[in-house]
Formats: C-alpha cells, structure tokens, sequence
C-alpha cells in the first residue's frame, strides 16, 4: 500500500445518486487522508437498517449524492498529519460515535456523544475543511456519519477508527463497529442490570441481540425478548434470552402481558427498534420503582 500513500485512489463505491434509487457501483476518486484523518482499505462491510433509512430520506434530509455505510472493518492505508495513534497495516473498524478524547463529553463517565463528533446525519463533508474526499469526474461525492464503507477505500476522522488485534476475522468483527456493541454497550454502562434482575428486550435485531448479551454477561436471571417475528427466537437463545413474547399473540398490551409474568414488571428494559408505541411498551413494562431511571432507548440502528 506504500505506493497509494499521498496520491488519489481510484476505486470502486456504491452510490446513491437519488434517494431510494437503486445504488450505482462506480469508480470514485478518494482523495489522501488531511490533518487528522485516516485512509482505509474496507475489506468487509455490513448493511445496517439506518443505511436503509437514510438512503430513502423518507423522513429526514439526505445529502446525495452519497456513499452509505458504516459498519464496516478494514486495514489502515495511509495516515495524515498529526495522527500518531495508527499506522499503516493496521487492522481496524471504523466508529460513526467518535470521540475526540478532550471535550466534556469525551471525559464525563456519564456520556459519550463527543461535541466534535457526534452522529451528525445531515453532514457529508469533512470535519477538517468542510470538503468532500469522494468525487467522480470533480463532482463531489457526500460522505455518511464519517464513515462511507461502501466504497474499497474511504477517509475518516482519527477520532472514528478503533484498531483491533490484527488476529480478528475481519469479516465477523465487522459487526462491532455498529449493531452489536450498540447494544452490549449500551446494556452494560448505561441500564447496567443487576445480578438475578430481569430485563426486557424490545427488537431482537443485530441491536437487540447485542443487547441480550450485554443483560447475560451482567448477571440477569430473565432475559425477555420481546419481537413481532418468531423466526428470531430460536437465535437469540444463544445470545442469553429466556423468554420470548410476541405482541401478536396476545389481546393486551405487551407490556401487560410483562407486567403479568414478572409480578409487576421487569427491573431494566431496552428498547432497540425505533418504533415509538414499542417505546411506550418497554417504558410501562419496567415496574415503578425503577421506571424513571433504568428504560433506555437506543434508536439509531
């Protein structure tokens, strides 16, 4: 890869020219790392759900044209100035929640939505100059929350890429840079259950599986998946769910139904779809005591 290093890269992407147009494979120019960012080579890339919705912009505004993808793993091509962290050959997943490590957020125990590099859906620039690394022919090619996987090559920020032992299968742990750890994070230092508690699962997706894991690895003696499609139960035992409910099976509310089998309601829950009636569900289905601390909703995937 030393002979890319500081020249434009010529290489495959899919782009979305139009939203919920059909992705377009083409060759895109992806131009050397600036101050504080990183090339990398994607070997594997996933498709998660928020790709999805943002490519169709049903309901948000979308900059296009437009690489997607995020969850991704790859090996570091070359570095700009001022990176001192990673080096070329590198293995590494690039990260959508960046954290530059020096502001409040970065440094507070309590949250981890860095001021410099939050999820910020609407931008397709660079944080560095507000200019694109993708184009075709001069045009620009917007990115997608820092990260743009679906292409061979892409340019991130320093503070979006996670370097992993090189001994990982890239194609596995491509999922860590999204779905899983969104959810075994999120269950383990954030609703953070207990030993013996019980926790409710809304959405057993890549999140809610993530999230399953998270509740078993902490101790919980019921793990309450909660999901409209009964194909996903048989998986998620092996991600540590115990039980199973779904809402269409039953005339109440889910979270009756929850309420009823855990005397009153389970101790955590994590709702892991998006859907709003779900989190209401999994808000009323958390027993009073802990209801206005311990519900968490992670939408984003």
């Amino acid at each position: 890869m030393s002979s890319t290093v500081g020249q434009v890269i010529k290489c495959k992407a899919a782009v979305a020219w139009e939203a919920g147009k059909p992705l377009v494979i083409e060759e895109v120019e992806v131009a050397p790392p600036q101050k504080m960012e990183v090339r990398l080579k994607v070997l594997f890339t996933s498709l998660c759900h928020t790709d999805v919705y943002f490519w169709e912009a049903k309901a948000q505004n979308s900059a296009f044209p437009r690489i997607f993808g995020h969850e991704a793993a790859g090996i570091v091509e070359s570095v700009g100035e001022g990176v001192t962290e990673l080096a070329p050959g590198d293995h590494v997943l690039p990260v959508f929640t960046g954290e530059c490590k020096e502001c409040a957020h970065c440094k507070s125990e309590e949250s981890n939505m860095c001021s410099l590099l939050r999820i910020n859906t609407d931008r397709g620039v660079m944080i560095n100059d507000g200019q694109t690394r993708f184009s075709i022919n001069g045009k620009p090619i917007y990115h997608f929350v820092g990260t743009s996987t679906f292409s061979e090559y892409t340019v991130v920020h320093i503070g979006c890429v996670a370097k992993i032992n090189p001994l990982a299968p890239l194609d596995k742990v491509c999922i860590l840079s999204c779905g899983i750890s969104t959810g075994l994070g999120a269950t383990l230092n954030v609703a953070k259950p207990t030993k013996g508690s019980s926790v409710a699962i809304f959405g057993l997706g890549a999140v809610g599986l993530g999230a399953a894991e998270g509740a078993r690895l902490a101790g919980a003696s019921r793990i309450i998946g909660v999901d409209l499609n009964p194909s996903r139960f048989e998986e998620a035992k092996k991600f540590g769910v115990t039980e199973f409910v779904n809402p269409k099976d039953h005339k109440k509310p889910v979270q009756e139904v929850i309420a009823e089998m855990t005397d009153g309601g389970v101790d955590r829950s994590v709702e892991c779809t998006g859907n709003v009636n779900a989190m209401i569900s999994a808000f009323e289905c958390v027993h009073d005591v802990c209801s206005l601390t311990h519900f968490r909703s992670f939408k984003f995937c």
